[in-house]
């Protein structure tokens, strides 16, 4: 690295110094990309450094020699800028955790950075150096603000490191606190709260202690040790199995019976056992709240000595306090161990008296609760819940609420008792103080994933809740609320909840309930998997207008949730339609605009504007046209916001036009696209590499393009825009992208520039591979094939036999006869018009056959002629349609459906009876069985191909075997032109009945 070479000034060039030192600051530059711990701080750093570049290269280009200012400057600006690559690379290498415990620190580092590089700037010898005045000006610009220059640490961080030290300092054991404790670090340093990644960063943590060891570092070393003895009690920081074998090997030495307190451990004032002893100016040592009491009443003598004291001196007694401490957590976990039995003595008093002491010992402390919950009381408790003795059902329930509450470990246990949730779902139904105890109780479990699924499978359960839920008892109601929406995760429950009403509940609580019901109500209506009728069944009973309400005029909060709700709501066509007819286009679209709301709220107004777009595909052509983008200003508006939007939102907003161009508007939409400039901003796009905002750019562009203003591609599709397009098929990463790229090339103007542009970039093969490829699923693959064949035609103009021989060499044109069998009918359209094309070419490319010279009985077998050109043909030299095999193929598409395809494949085949080659071509034509299916395109509804296959027949049958064969399967079709055909038509149809002797030569009709 460049600043590890940076040497003495005074025997190194002060040039080569400088550029050793502009070196290392570009290496920090990118360093400081890679810091994940205080971002910002670091790029405002890099930002520091970086306007330091252009006065360093101006000194060097100055070519100053050495002096004792200049060089303690440089000696300055070298050491800090080492000791800032040194903070780099910490605060991109070391624990998360572990920074933010060390924030602080960090930023003092990076202040006294600061402050130090600013004094080194201010030390160069500006007057003997002759710099530019800008230079000088930006100097000491430079040194005045990093001189006042701040590094502050967040204030979450300091809110974390005030409970770390506040924990310490309170010797705080809860086991609660050390799990928020460690949530909120985990949110701070942008890590997962799931319980693995926790357990994950903690280790990483712990293992930083050895590194501080090993720098000596004592004081830091006591600190990390206390920072981990309150972390370890999080539920992440150890597995439950490594809980329990360090709870039983403590447990099993310290004996079964408990101790009687020591005679220290009792104050003289209140004979009772201390909890906070503090030691007198006297020596002696008392109760806290018992001797500042007796200082109150006005005493300044020592209680037990009656010697003066000095009531300003009340010394915390630690040792003391831990050892008082350690002797009741040994009797309580002593007590805790033998009250088991008496849950089981089937003794009802003595059942009631234990719980109750064990609901006291439950909130005294955390510690206990684990205690309680490593000795497996849970399944104890659980089986006293299918009892008859009403009271100690309701004990049961409060004790479990007390150890579940915050207890993941205990809610597991939960799970594993069979006909755990069963007992206590039964308690629902009980009287009013038991079904308030088990609702609490059930809010806890519902949070939990493992038992989620358990509880809205009990028979009845969901029912109870929702009638619980419609009931005057508010509490009770607000967790029934709660646990519906908690289970709403699952399309089973979602499913009971619609058969047990909760839906008429839902929405009338959304209407009429207070603020915090409303917003719950709301939550479910965004969170739950609702069937597709049960979505349209709530905006059908009136969830939009609240909902609405919401967005309008709700704070941040609600209109986030509101959205969120419509976005789920919208997911449907049906009400997506609805919800524009009723107007809610227009607040989401106030919502979306840049300014107006948090990025994560126009996240999801994207979303719910995405689904509303696609609805106005579905519409139905009897139905009155719904727009969602009436105005120019609208699209004008959303379509801008890509540019200014990060990938989710602008994903969303292609998406939006992506539907609108496939929708009844798709014609007015298209234009005022391209009246602002949209094919170049989807080009931009395109060239970078962003997953899904590339995927849904190419997919809008590829919509543009088809049947899009040419002038205006052409305007914006140049060389590089061909080279990206062909790199995104080739990179192969996204069958739908591909198609779409394809799909652009197809469609793009037959301009002679851009196909030499995809020639040359080696496009045919490029594209033709997907004309056989495998390995897409059918949609897909259909989707493709038509692209790609669709691209090909473009290769095929007969204005241009170089682009045709390379389309031909990479054996296009067998799987074009292929594919008139196997093809959609796009994908047969595409093929017969590239055949039709190449056949056009196929007269000047037969080879004359060569005059035999010498001896014939000496000389090679003569080359067979082709039938139709005379000469020598193949495939690849000059696409000939017979031996390519295509004629039958062919003549087989005229039997489609499809007006444009038989019209496609009739053009090919007429290329074979043009001029001279009537004849021959004729014969070939009859052999392939396709004169049959041209005389029944002569009832076709389409005009154009009526008249191709009337004048084809009507040189045909200029030819006597023919007019003598087909004629009479002709003459019906002719006579009913004669009849309803326009006026050409009925005149060339007589024409062709009088030589077939059906009319006569002076006719009307001529």
């Amino acid at each position: 690295m460049a600043i590890d070479v940076v040497t003495s000034a005074s025997f190194v060039p002060a040039s080569e110094i400088l550029s050793q030192t502009v070196e290392a600051i570009l290496e920090i530059v990118v360093s400081a990309n890679d810091v994940l711990f205080k971002k910002d701080s670091f790029k405002k750093l890099a930002s520091y450094l970086e306007r330091i570049v252009p006065v360093l290269k101006e000194l060097k280009g100055k070519c100053i020699s050495n002096s004792e200012s200049l060089n303690n400057a440089i000696q300055i600006l070298n050491r800090e800028i080492k000791a800032a690559k040194q903070l780099t690379v910490e605060c991109s290498t070391k624990s998360k955790v572990y920074l933010l415990m060390n924030s602080r620190g960090i930023v003092r580092r990076l202040e006294g950075t600061m402050r130090e590089i600013s004094r080194g700037l201010s030390l160069l010898p500006l007057a003997s150096l002759e710099l530019s005045s800008a230079i000088v000006v930006e100097i000491g610009n430079l040194c005045d603000s990093m001189q006042k220059a701040e590094f502050k640490a967040a204030i979450t961080e300091e809110e974390i490191l005030e409970k770390i030290e506040t924990g310490i300092q309170e010797r705080n054991a809860d086991r609660s606190y050390a799990n928020n404790l460690l949530v909120l670090i985990a949110e701070a340093v942008g890590i997962s709260t799931e319980r693995s990644a926790l357990k994950r960063e903690f280790e990483d943590f712990k293992s930083e202690i050895e590194n501080v060891r090993l720098r000596k570092d004592k004081a830091e070393a006591i600190q990390m040790d206390q920072i981990i003895a309150l972390l370890e009690r999080a539920d992440a920081a150890s597995s439950p199995k490594e809980k329990e074998m360090k709870y039983f090997t403590k447990r099993k030495s310290l004996g079964s019976q408990p101790l009687e307190p020591l005679r220290s451990f009792y104050c003289p004032i209140t004979r009772d056992v201390m909890v906070d002893p503090v030691e007198t100016s006297s020596g002696q040592t008392f109760e806290r709240s018992a001797i500042e009491k007796w200082f109150t009443e006005g005493n300044n003598l020592c209680p037990l000595t009656m010697t003066p004291l000095d009531t300003s001196i009340l010394r915390p007694n630690k040792t003391l306090r831990q050892s008082i401490e350690e002797w009741k957590d040994r009797n309580t976990m002593i007590t805790i161990a033998s009250m088991k039995p008496n849950l089981t003595s089937g003794d009802e008093e003595e059942v009631l008296q234990c719980l109750g002491q064990l609901k006291d010992l439950c909130e005294q402390r955390d510690m206990h609760r684990e205690w309680v919950i490593l000795e497996n009381y849970i399944s104890v408790l659980i089986q006293l819940l299918g009892g008859k003795n009403r009271d100690i059902r309701n004990r049961v329930l409060v004790v479990l609420h007390i150890l579940t509450k915050d207890s993941d470990d205990a809610k597991d246990r939960v799970a594993k008792v069979d006909g755990a949730i069963e007992l206590v779902v039964r308690s629902l139904g009980r009287r009013t103080d038991e079904r308030r105890l088990a609702v609490a109780l059930l809010l806890d479990l519902s949070k939990y994933n493992v038992l989620r699924d358990s509880i809205g499978k009990v028979q009845g359960c969901i029912l109870l809740l929702v009638t619980m839920a419609s009931g005057d008892d508010y509490q009770a109601a607000r967790d029934a609320e709660e646990i519906l929406e908690n289970l709403s995760y699952s399309d089973q429950n979602v499913l009971q909840m619609a058969r047990a009403n909760y839906f008429k509940h839902l929405l009338q609580r959304l209407s009429t309930g207070p603020d915090d019901v409303k917003l719950t109500m709301a939550t479910a209506i965004a969170e739950m998997e609702l069937t597709d009728h049960n979505k349209v069944v709530l905006l059908e009973r009136g969830a939009l207008r609240p909902l609405l309400n919401w967005v309008s005029h709700g704070g941040i909060h609600m209109k986030s949730v509101a959205v969120k709700a419509l976005r789920n709501l919208s997911s449907v066509p049906k009400n997506g339609l609805q919800m524009i007819k009723e107007g809610a286009s227009r607040p989401l679209l106030d919502l979306l605009q840049l300014g107006s709301s948090s990025s994560a709220l126009r996240e999801q107004v994207a979303a719910t504007v995405m689904h509303l777009a696609v609805s106005t595909m579905s519409q139905e052509s009897t139905e009155t046209p719904v727009s969602l983008l009436e105005s120019d200003e609208d699209i004008f508006m959303v379509f801008s916001l890509i540019n200014l939007t990060g990938p989710e939102i602008q994903q969303n907003l292609l998406q939006i036009f992506q539907a609108l161009c496939q929708s009844h508007s798709a014609a007015y939409i298209k234009t005022k696209l391209t009246q602002c400039s949209a094919i170049q901003v989807l080009i931009q796009l395109c060239e970078r590499d962003i997953g899904n905002v590339r995927l849904n750019a190419v997919k809008l562009f590829c919509f543009l393009v088809k049947d899009g203003d040419e002038a205006t591609i052409l305007e914006h599709v140049r060389q590089k825009c061909i080279e990206t397009l062909l790199r995104i098929i080739k990179s192969f990463n996204d069958d739908e992208e591909v198609a779409s790229a394809v799909g652009i090339i197809a469609n793009l103007p037959e301009n002679d520039q851009i196909t030499q542009w995809l020639v040359d970039a080696g496009a045919i093969p490029i594209i033709f591979r997907f004309l056989c490829s495998g390995r897409l699923n059918d949609s897909n693959r259909s989707q493709l094939v038509e692209s790609a064949v669709g691209a090909i035609c473009r290769f095929t103009a007969p204005t241009n036999l170089e682009w045709q021989k390379r389309a031909a060499e990479a054996d296009v044109i067998p799987m074009l006869v292929q594919l008139l069998d196997s093809g959609t009918t796009l994908t047969k359209y595409h093929a017969a018009t590239s055949l039709s094309r190449f056949s056009r070419s196929s007269l000047q490319l037969s080879r004359t056959i060569p005059k035999k010279k010498g001896f014939w009985c000496l000389s090679a077998p003569p080359e067979t002629a082709c039938p139709v050109h005379g000469g020598i043909c193949s495939v690849e030299s000059s696409f000939c349609l017979l031996e390519a095999d295509a004629v039958i193929p062919l003549a087989r598409v005229l039997e489609e459906t499809d007006a444009g395809v038989c019209e496609a494949s009739l053009d090919a085949l007429l290329t074979l009876i043009e001029g001279e080659r009537l004849q021959n071509g004729s014969k070939v034509l009859a052999e392939a069985n396709a004169i049959t299916p041209m005389i029944r395109c002569l009832s076709s509804p389409s005009l154009r191909l009526q008249e191709k296959a009337l004048h084809a027949l009507e040189r045909i049958f200029r030819l006597p075997e023919f007019k003598q064969k087909y004629g009479p399967a002709a003459q019906m079709p002719l006579v009913d032109l004669t009849q309803r055909g326009n006026s050409s038509m009925k005149s060339l149809s007589a024409r062709i009945l009088a030589h077939l002797n059906v009319l006569h030569e002076q006719s009307s009709y001529f």
